[in-house]
């Protein structure tokens, strides 16, 4: 559990801006090796800079930051009044997966509406078109209904299209959902009010990356996928363009390892799907069964934890 007194700082961090997401995780590998809070490298940063090999841009950057840390303290307190869980990247809470899929480009803080245990059980994205045809969305209501009745929890963003139907049909059957927002957790409140029920209910969580008061962009919609991407175990594709956040999502995910399945299109559809097969992703048909596979009930494969800090940080 982090201190509340130190989630300001971690706040801070995160949102420090023009500084790489790799260079902030490396200042919370860094004060784990030297087992110092994130406050204390602040307080004392011109003490850690050479240690810590912070060059003077984003020492300057660091110390404008903080000079709002102040405000960060009350700002925590309203939005722990909110209802908002602060969970920084060393939180125990924070899921696994994302560090695993992620590593040093993993969000350094998350913001969680929502019972925050769902973060860590077994999850299944499912992505597609914001303009997806019935049968991607028959595709998307047939999988999230499978996996969630086999105890995924079912991650999408918060579009219309897929995401929606993705979402829907999770709750449709009683299952658990994971909104990942495109936008702060404190300016999706009136979206979320529809969803008030299941997130008291613990079976619906909404997520940010962003400032809690950042508003919807395409950038962050853009970011926002690669969250999506990030949390799950397994990908399913219900329909793809050739460019795009569903392809570059996609693209990336077969490029770390991820297991990602593909709706096998017909011969007349008008879509990218058989592009994402041929770079290498696993076609299936419209209940999830792979195609051409040895086993037609094959299922996400469970996963190892895994810590973005390795041995080799600690040594």
């Amino acid at each position: 559990m982090i201190p509340l007194e130190e989630l300001p700082y971690w706040i801070c961090l995160a949102h420090i801006p023009k500084m790489k997401t790799v260079q902030k995780n490396g200042i919370v590998v860094s004060c784990f090796k030297e087992k110092i809070q994130l406050s204390t490298f602040f307080n004392e940063i011109d003490n850690w800079k050479n240690k810590f090999q912070i060059d003077d841009s984003s020492c300057s950057a660091i110390k404008v930051a903080a000079e709002s840390m102040t405000n960060l303290a009350f700002f925590v307190e309203d939005l722990l009044n909110q209802g908002v869980s602060i969970i920084p990247i060393i939180d125990s809470n924070y899921p696994e997966s994302l560090k695993r899929n992620m590593k040093y480009n993993a969000p350094v803080v998350l913001y969680v509406k929502g019972d925050v245990s769902l973060l860590n059980k077994d999850c299944v994205s499912i992505v597609g078109s914001r303009n997806a045809d019935g049968v991607s969305l028959e595709f998307t209501d047939n999988i999230a209904k499978a996996c969630a009745n086999q105890g995924y929890v079912i991650a999408s963003g918060f579009a219309k299209g897929v995401d929606k139907q993705a979402l829907e049909s999770a709750l449709s059957v009683d299952g658990e959902s994971i909104i990942v927002l495109p936008q702060g957790i404190s300016t999706a409140t009136s979206s979320l009010k529809a969803y008030y029920k299941p997130i008291v209910d613990g079976r619906v969580i909404a997520l940010s990356t962003f400032h809690p008061k950042s508003p919807w962009s395409v950038e962050n919609a853009m970011s926002r996928n690669s969250i999506i991407y990030g949390l799950a175990q397994s990908i399913y594709v219900a329909q793809s363009d050739s460019k795009g956040g569903t392809w570059s999502g996609a693209i990336n995910g077969l490029r770390k390892g991820q297991r990602i399945y593909v709706r096998k299109p017909s011969s007349d559809e008008k879509v990218a799907n058989n592009l994402l097969i041929d770079k290498g992703c696993i076609p299936v048909d419209m209940d999830g069964h792979p195609i051409c596979s040895t086993s037609v009930e094959e299922k996400p494969e469970a996963v190892e934890s895994a810590s973005l800090f390795s041995d080799a940080d600690f040594q």
